[in-house]
């Protein structure tokens, strides 16, 4: 064999050998990502699902080497949304969702078009809340409001961010813990509407988390009547309603964060382990924090568990109080 070709061949085994090099690295899928992310949230901006994932989006697209889009697309309690990441190919695309997108939609909506247990890649808790009672100005505040929640029957009525959510169902939990209430619910499409609905006169309560809750009644255009969970650092200067008497309202809400069941196993592990390193950094929790939440991040399994027991708590409620949609 001519010298030439021999170390053409040589040249040509040793880049052959390099490809194969790179093949299990491609196949573990380390490239990802490899474009843009997109992550949608199911509520408007200014809403708490978006703060959440505003507070995460950078420092995400800086651990990651990609953009991260939040992308609002408000719409039937955050449902429109979920239902477009569950729909999703392009791993690349990832939600931000609250607790009733996963834990009570399927029992309100009959012709839901995504299946909470089975279209998702569950990737990790964000951060909780402790929901706070706030009430228009004209309405009494700590135990004299529960004296004039009793004695107000129907003229009442109270705002969530739509059918399902931890808001809604949290007061009609509060509604069955206090006899003679019996506030009518005006869904909105996120807490700032429902902030705007009270200060006009529309509604005179409804359950928030304390980082929309606490600006509004600092500056005296709400009033906060109580925590429906114990003392909490994110709102210390006020009670729980358990001190009121009303008892067995420990609620919560939540974010979370997802991706399809398409989603490649490759991108769920980076996107975990990226959450994971997010959620330690000081400034990242310390900004959650700022604006009403506790920080969490958890396993794909923690976020699962929580999942799944508040599920069953969200059933109870909705069928001792015989919610349905209208």
């Amino acid at each position: 064999m001519p010298a030439s070709l021999n170390k053409r061949h040589v040249l040509l085994a040793a880049a052959a050998a390099l490809a194969c090099a790179a093949l299990p690295a491609q196949a573990q899928g380390t490239a990802w990502p490899t474009k843009p992310i997109r992550l949608l949230v199911g509520f408007p901006g200014g809403s708490t699902p978006d703060i959440a994932a505003r507070s995460i989006a950078e420092p995400l697209a800086k651990v990651l080497g990609q953009p991260v889009v939040v992308d609002n697309k408000p719409g039937a309690s955050g449902n429109i949304a979920a239902d477009i990441v569950a729909k999703a190919t392009d791993d690349h695309t990832l939600g931000i969702v609250i607790n009733g997108n996963l834990t009570s939609s399927k029992m309100l909506y009959p012709k839901l078009p995504y299946d909470p247990a089975k279209d998702f890649t569950y990737l990790s808790l964000i951060a909780t809340a402790p929901l706070v009672l706030v009430a228009s100005n004209d309405i009494p505040g700590g135990k004299d409001f529960v004296a004039a929640a009793k004695a107000s029957g129907d003229k009442w009525n109270y705002g969530s961010v739509g059918v399902g959510s931890v808001g809604h169902l949290g007061m009609e939990l509060l509604k069955s813990r206090i006899p003679g209430l019996q506030a009518q619910h005006v869904p909105y499409q996120g807490n700032p509407q429902v902030v705007t609905a009270m200060v006009g006169g529309q509604v005179q309560m409804a359950l928030v988390p304390p980082g929309i809750a606490i600006p509004q009644a600092k500056a005296g255009k709400l009033k906060a009547v109580g925590l429906t969970s114990g003392r909490s650092t994110l709102a210390p200067d006020y009670a729980p309603l358990a001190d009121m008497g009303v008892r067995d309202l420990n609620l919560e809400v939540w974010t979370a964060l997802l991706g399809p069941a398409s989603l490649s196993p490759a991108a769920s592990a980076r996107i975990t382990e990226a959450v994971a390193q997010v959620m330690k950094m000081p400034e990242v929790r310390q900004s959650l924090f700022d604006r009403g939440w506790q920080p969490v991040g958890t396993s794909p399994e923690g976020m699962r568990l929580r999942v799944q027991d508040e599920a069953a708590i969200m059933k109870k409620i909705i069928q001792t109080r015989g919610i349905k949609l209208q």
